[in-house]
């Protein structure tokens, strides 16, 4: 392919969009770039040192990510380890909503971005990818669902493992991510413009699969 093609894939927390990237893009031969994981990677950073929000824009500088893929999969490395297990925790992402707000840690990771998307094919996930980091991607699509859908979805892929929470509590974690995705003042989660909008919230993987990638054939 002569010219670099890049995909934008935003929606709230729970949405699919992770899953869902990753089979399009293998489906497409593009690279799967999940900035979500970029973010929890600085959330586990702070975690990991105790950091309030002063100390961490001081520390920021001594937060090494990076991302390798390997046959177009995507492993996150903090400070030479590879932490794309760590960064999945459940306290992992909620501390990882509150630090993406922070406007330096969203310049921090702009760059990383951007340059990945210049340099490559990609479908990139993420809550300001059509909007902020990528306004002129070739396709963007807003990946949504109903909020009880996608705590269910999350109990259960939590389900039997030790620190698995009670459903209620998935749900009002899930609507508390979408208030502070949604209210932040720096890159809010919202539907570009020109997005295509797909509601997940009745379909099964494959068939929100197939939808986003038909519309992305038809686009490019």
């Amino acid at each position: 392919m002569n010219r670099i093609i890049n995909i934008a894939i935003d929606g709230p927390a729970g949405a699919g969009k992770s899953t869902i990237a990753k089979k399009v893009s293998a489906m497409l031969g593009y690279i799967y770039v999940d900035t979500g994981a970029l973010y929890r990677a600085v959330a586990l950073f702070r975690l990991e040192n105790s950091l309030d929000r002063n100390q961490l824009i001081e520390k920021l500088p001594e937060c090494h990510i990076e991302l390798k893929f390997t046959d177009g999969l995507q492993r996150v490395f903090l400070n030479g380890k590879d932490v794309s297990e760590d960064i999945r925790q459940n306290s992992v992402s909620m501390v990882a909503s509150e630090t993406s707000a922070i406007p330096e840690v969203r310049e921090f990771l702009f760059e990383l971005q951007k340059k990945i998307a210049s340099e490559n094919c990609v479908i990139m996930d993420g809550r300001d990818i059509g909007t902020v980091v990528l306004p002129d991607a070739d396709v963007k699509i807003y990946l949504t669902a109903s909020a009880e859908e996608r705590a269910n979805r999350r109990f259960r892929e939590l389900q039997g493992k030790p620190d698995c929470p009670d459903y209620d509590t998935l749900l009002a974690e899930i609507i508390q991510r979408d208030k502070n995705d949604m209210s932040r003042p720096v890159a809010p989660l919202k539907k570009a413009d020109d997005a295509f909008e797909v509601d997940s919230t009745l379909m099964s993987l494959d068939e929100a699969v197939q939808k986003i990638y038909r519309i992305i054939l038809d686009k490019i």
